[in-house]
This record gives C-alpha cells, sequence and structure tokens, in this order.
C-alpha cells in the first residue's frame, strides 16, 4: 500500500525546506517497485477489526529510521487509535476514523510530534519520504502489547483527571512515562528518541554530508 507522496511535500512547505536541501533520501530509490514495504504497523485484533484490511504474515525489514509500530484501538467517543514505536515506545494518539485510512495518515500525526519533540527537520523528512510503503501486521512482540495496555490506562487517566481531549497534549505527556523496556537506556520515550537522535542519528547525517 502506498501514501500520497504529496504529504511529503506538504511538510516541506510547512517546515520552511525546499527540495534541494533534502538529505538525500528517497523514497524512489528505497522503493523501486511497489511491492517494497517500507514499515509495518502490528495491530491488536481490535484495531484489526476496524480497519479491515489484510495483513502480511511475513512483514519485511523497515527501512524508516524509527522502525515498525504497534497499535490498538481505544473506544472513546470519538474513537482513537494508539500507536507505539518499536524502537523508542513514542506514543501517538490520532483519531481513529477512518479506520481503512489509518496508515494513510498516521504519518502527518508522526510528523508533527516528532516536530514537538525537538527531532531535526531532516529526520522527519527521511522518516516521511520512508512511510510512502506500508502494511499492517498481527502484534508479535508481547512487551509492546503490553505497552500499549499500559499507554492506554495511562491515556484514559490522564484524559479523565485533566479533562481534556487534546490528542497531542495527552501524546506528549505519556511520552515522559518511565518504562522497563527503557530503564537500561533512557527510561522514557521522550527521553529516548532524544538518545538516538544524539547518539544515532546526528553522526550519520555528519558522516553522510562527507560523501
Amino acid at each position: 500500500m502506498k501514501l500520497d507522496p504529496s504529504l511529503l511535500g506538504l511538510w516541506l512547505v510547512i517546515s520552511g525546506t525546499s527540495l534541494d536541501k533534502r538529505t538525500g533520501y528517497c523514497a524512489e530509490t528505497q522503493c523501486e517497485n511497489s511491492n517494497c514495504m517500507t514499515f509495518t504497523i502490528h495491530c491488536t485484533k481490535k484495531l484489526l477489526d476496524r480497519v479491515k484490511l489484510p495483513t502480511d504474515t511475513t512483514p519485511s525489514m523497515p527501512t524508516t529510521y524509527l522502525g515498525n509500530w504497534y497499535a490498538t484501538a481505544l473506544f472513546w467517543k470519538p474513537q482513537i487509535a494508539l500507536l507505539i514505536n518499536d524502537r523508542t515506545l513514542l506514543p501517538v494518539l490520532m483519531p481513529l476514523a477512518p479506520a481503512s485510512e489509518l496508515a494513510l495518515r498516521f504519518p502527518e500525526h508522526l510528523a508533527s510530534l516528532l516536530y514537538a519533540h525537538g527531532a531535526p527537520h531532516a529526520l522527519i523528512e527521511r522518516e516521511l519520504s520512508a512511510m510512502l510503503d506500508f502494511q499492517y501486521g498481527k502484534t508479535a512482540n508481547r512487551s509492546l502489547v503490553g505497552m500499549l495496555n499500559q499507554f492506554t490506562y495511562l491515556a484514559e487517566g490522564y484524559r479523565e483527571y485533566n479533562q481534556t481531549t487534546d490528542l497531542h497534549w495527552l501524546s506528549m505527556k505519556l511520552s515522559e512515562t518511565p518504562c522497563s523496556p527503557l530503564y537500561k537506556r533512557a527510561i522514557s520515550p521522550d527521553r529516548e528518541l532524544r538518545r538516538l537522535i544524539e547518539a544515532e542519528w546526528t553522526i550519520n547525517a555528519a558522516n553522510d554530508q562527507q560523501y
């Protein structure tokens, strides 16, 4: 399945970056045919029942920097999708409807959240360009399913306590949560994202500019 490439152009306009200043990553060079899937959203059964699209039993290796995502549905009014990143556990809350277009709409919400976390424009551009192709899969990691359950519980608590339906604020608040899978790294998703940017992305980007 493919994402409309105009989304990348929209981000470039919003961020004030011109096409000739791109970092050199290009969806066309990463994916030379329509069968190339660049990232997978692993969905719980209750989310798959609403997405109603086929799943791939052998997900491809992601070419996105952040990797794949796990997702579930929250039965709020209106219904919400919760996605977490398998590298950083970064949570993203977004409207579920229309569910069949979840993966098509997700990059826009992710870009906004990465920008709020201070991610470099080059990283956001690269991530969007690598998300032009996607696929759905079933969940296969109990730890990540457990984090989906934990974030669901916390999101409901924050929503009720703060009397808010602001999904961006709730996503940022959830990202501050200490997570047991991250205890040996940066403890919380927001800090783990910063660690990856400082320890890996910045160095890799500098090396790319040398060649």
